[in-house]
């Protein structure tokens, strides 16, 4: 291989347009079935208020350590059979850590037109990034650094707005956040289709940690306006 002269797309390890299409394909179907524990998580947190029932500064221990313990358990599975499982656990997981969210939303006058408009739109923006990541032709690998930066600043303004409780800042970070993971669905969806990313298991986690970021900032401002609508 090494002696090879001129450029062969799969022997530089640059999968074929058929397998490519065959991970995107297995990245849309797993990420359409993590959202039946999504949702079967926020209705058990829900009914049984175990997520309200710790006290916020529990509550984001117990999501912080669950979060990267899982995201870490995925990475090491990813070409497994427990792959997939271990996946889908974390998304019921994170739908009982969503429940604290849904809970006050549902408390609000218009509480389940609010949470059927953050699901739809967050359904349009993934439909928008999925649209554009087949029409666009650039290579937007160069996005990747930007787009973690600002996730990482965003969650050090999260972690100190948990302290400062300012509505404002809240208000600001969730728009933030709209634009910033409705971006990462894009790349991450644009990076399987170019061959960069090639395990669908891992694909699936990026996208669905943006779509889960999109959704519950969408619900965060909703429910704000909605309070104060009341």
């Amino acid at each position: 291989m090494n002696q090879t002269t001129t450029y062969d797309p799969i022997h530089a390890g640059i999968p074929s347009v058929v397998e490519r299409n065959r991970v995107l394909r297995n990245t849309y179907w797993l990420l359409a079935l993590s959202m039946v524990p999504t949702v079967l998580g926020a209705w058990l947190g829900v009914t049984t208020g175990i997520a309200r029932a710790m006290s916020p500064g529990i509550g984001l221990v117990v999501f912080l350590a669950g979060a990267f313990g899982f995201m870490f358990a995925i990475e090491r599975t990813k070409n497994s059979a427990a792959g997939v499982p271990i996946l889908l656990a974390f998304t019921f997981f994170m739908g009982v850590m969503l429940s604290r969210l849904v809970g006050s939303v549902l408390g609000l006058a218009n509480g389940a037109g609010l949470i059927m408009t953050a699901f739809a739109g967050t359904g349009a923006i993934f439909l928008g990034m999925a649209t554009l990541s087949s029409v666009i032709k650039r290579d937007l690998s160069s996005m990747g650094k930007f787009l973690f930066i600002g996730a990482i600043m965003l969650l050090v303004a999260g972690l100190a707005n948990f302290f400062i409780q300012s509505s404002a800042l809240m208000i600001t970070l969730s728009v933030l956040a709209i634009g910033i993971f409705s971006a990462f669905i894009l790349y991450d969806l644009k990076r399987v289709q170019d061959g960069h990313e090639t395990n669908y298991i891992t694909a699936t986690l990026g996208v669905y940690l943006s779509l889960y970021n999109v959704f519950q900032s969408l619900l965060a401002l909703l429910g704000l306006a909605g309070g104060r609508d009341e």
